[in-house]
C-alpha cells in the first residue's frame, strides 16, 4: 500500500473542492492508525512523518496533498502540530 505526497497547483485544490472539506488539527503525537476508508488530505500547517509496518517513512508538510489507501496501518509521529483539510472517499 503506497502514501501518494505531492504538491498541487491551485487549480487542482480547487477541482477537489478542498477548501469545502472539514479541518482536522492535532498537537504534537505519536499513535496508531488505521483507515478504514481511503482518506486524501492538504496540509494547511505541520510536520508529521508516517511509518508503516513493513518500515517505510513518509513525510508530509505543510502545501502537501495526501493519499491514504483504504486498509493501510501505519503510525503517525507529528513533529509540528497539524492542520489539515480532509475527505474520506
Amino acid at each position: 500500500m503506497t502514501i501518494e505526497v505531492k504538491k498541487p497547483t491551485q487549480q487542482e485544490l480547487n477541482s477537489l473542492g478542498v477548501t469545502n472539506w472539514p479541518i482536522w488539527e492535532k498537537e504534537e503525537s505519536s499513535f496508531d492508525w488505521y483507515y478504514d476508508q481511503k482518506e486524501v488530505c492538504y496540509f494547511l500547517e505541520g510536520d508529521v512523518t508516517v511509518r508503516t509496518p513493513d518500515g517505510k517513512e513518509v513525510k508530509m508538510q505543510k502545501g502537501d496533498l495526501v493519499s491514504f489507501p483504504k486498509g493501510l496501518k501505519c503510525k503517525w509521529q507529528i513533529n509540528r502540530k497539524v492542520k489539515k483539510h480532509y475527505n474520506f472517499e
